[in-house]
């Protein structure tokens, strides 16, 4: 039962501003500090400054915390009564609703805005997804990406129950039959701009390493077996990974080779019999590989290169990677030694490797493109708030013109991401997969080169604008210092920028028409 609240007036505050009788206002809430006083991580002398002790600092308070530290159970405690006649106008993020920041949702979505894309069912899924992500991802994601262990099975088990799991592959059969987040949309009316609405709500806890390790593995290894593999594998392997029962991750990249596919050293040999396939090599930077049930892995075969299904078992080894942003992700290194396999798991033709595999990575590229601009606005939200709230010669952040300009180009690019990304998901909406592969390598590859280049600008501006808190773990810049460790992974996981810029210009080159001539 919580404790009854009493009335003050602020006369009466003040009385109490003694060491042995503390109290302060914040935003309309009146906190007993006289004995956490001696516990603040500050320090003591911070309660006495003529404007704390028995003031309202509310604004002492937000220039130093983050509303969320007055949601703790021991801080909530400490609060005694409420001011007379006055109202907390304050609060967290209301679970579900959309921010009321300028440019902190995009504007397809923004209430007031119109869009060419959005319809009133998209925006109806977007207000489900999030109060799913808020009520159920986001307390797991703060704890996983902290210490490190792999999501919980049980909120991976509400993502397929849900029918989130599922929808991350993007429309299709593996739909059917599924009630989607409550029945919010049905199989068959889920579009690619459900899926764009999915997979950048998912980003929204700004946990990097916990977002990769939400079975992100079978978004980018999934595909090449729902559309290659043999029916009987496709739809076990489908229903097992899609109910959270089993993970599973792509295998592709090697120490030996990353964005160049072609020079793979994983080798798979054809039993004398013809009936297996023997697999020697290893992969590395895998997503969820430490704990996936199951693997698709990039071979060289007699005939080129093979993409073969593999499943864990004897002669399949998987060891913990580290790298900078958290263990939740489940990065691994992994080694292949006389795994036998059968030749019904190959995936398409042997040989047709490099069509299987590129063809994946524009689905996984451009889903890596969708994190990578709700990221970036994510940040710039952070942004406006801190300089709104942040005080420095007197004046808030904002009134610095060099402040405001950095604002207007990580605006700027974080809305050009956004329109461009929007434009192509209409595109992949009216293609089929091999229209996609033929048509949109080229315009994904430069927008994903371009999303993440803008996206490094945007996090080195926001350490500017955060300054010694940008680099701090904790505290008021905690998803600064994080946005700005981590955006370099997505420079170069499904290939690296510079690798994907040539690529979109020689694509482009390559459909020039030979009658063009100034």
């Amino acid at each position: 039962m919580s404790k009854e609240l009493k009335t003050f007036t602020r006369e009466e505050v003040a009385l109490h501003n003694k060491e042995d009788d503390l109290w302060i206002i914040v935003d309309a809430k009146v906190y007993d500090v006289t004995k956490f006083k001696n516990l603040h991580p500050g320090g003591t002398s911070v309660f006495f400054a003529e404007d704390i002790a028995g003031q309202d600092a509310t604004e002492a308070f937000y220039g130093l915390h983050r509303h969320e530290v007055l949601l703790k159970p021991q801080y909530q405690r400490l609060q005694i009564g409420i001011l007379q006649g006055e109202k907390s106008v304050l609060h967290s993020n209301i679970s579900g609703e959309l921010s009321q920041v300028p440019y902190a949702e995009p504007l397809g979505i923004t209430p007031g805005y119109h869009s060419p894309y959005y319809t009133d069912a998209h925006r109806r899924f977007q207000v489900a997804a999030r109060k799913f992500v808020d009520e159920v991802l986001t307390p797991d994601a703060m704890a996983r990406e902290e210490d490190g262990k792999r999501p919980s099975l049980s909120v991976i088990q509400k993502m397929a129950e849900t029918g989130v799991l599922a929808m991350t592959m993007g429309p299709g059969p593996h739909l059917k039959g599924r009630t989607l987040l409550g029945g919010v949309v049905k199989p068959e009316e889920f579009d690619r701009f459900h899926e764009l609405i999915l997979a950048q709500e998912l980003c929204r806890p700004n946990c990097r390493g916990y977002r990769d390790g939400q079975n992100s593995g079978a978004t980018i290894g999934l595909p090449p077996i729902i559309h290659f593999g043999r029916p009987e594998l496709r739809d076990r392997v489908v229903e097992e990974v899609l109910s959270g029962k089993k993970f599973l991750s792509l295998a592709i990249s090697e120490a030996f080779a990353g964005s160049d596919v072609s020079g793979l050293r994983t080798t798979a040999t054809k039993t004398p019999d013809g009936k297996f396939w023997i697999i020697n090599g290893t992969k590395k930077w895998i997503t969820n590989g430490t704990f996936s049930d199951y693997f698709t892995v990039g071979c060289k075969t007699d005939k080129g290169l093979t993409v073969i299904f593999v499943e864990r078992g004897e002669g399949v080894e998987t060891k913990a990677i580290k790298t900078s942003y958290s263990s939740a992700a489940g990065t691994a290194y992994i080694t292949f030694e006389n795994v036998k396999v059968p030749v019904e798991n190959t995936l398409g033709p042997e040989g047709s490797g490099v069509f299987v595999i590129l063809s994946n990575f524009n689905h996984e590229r451009w889903a890596m493109c969708c994190g990578g601009a709700r990221n970036m606005r994510f940040i710039v939200e952070e942004c406006l708030k801190w300089v709104n709230q942040r005080k420095a010669f007197g004046k808030p952040l904002h009134s610095q013109a060099v402040i405001r300009s950095k604002l207007a180009d990580m605006l700027s690019k974080t809305e050009a991401a956004q329109h461009w990304l929007e434009s192509v998901t209409y595109q992949m909406q009216h293609m089929d997969y091999k229209q996609q592969a033929q048509l949109l390598a080229g315009p994904i590859a430069l927008l994903k080169m371009f999303i993440t280049r803008s996206a490094q600008d945007v996090a080195r501006d926001a350490v500017q604008i955060f300054g010694g808190r940008g680099i701090t773990k904790t505290g008021m810049g905690k998803h600064i210092e994080h946005y700005h460790r981590t955006v370099p992974f997505d420079a170069i996981l499904g290939g690296a920028e510079d690798v994907l810029g040539d690529l979109g210009v020689r694509q482009a080159i390559k459909a020039m028409p030979k009658t063009a001539k100034l």
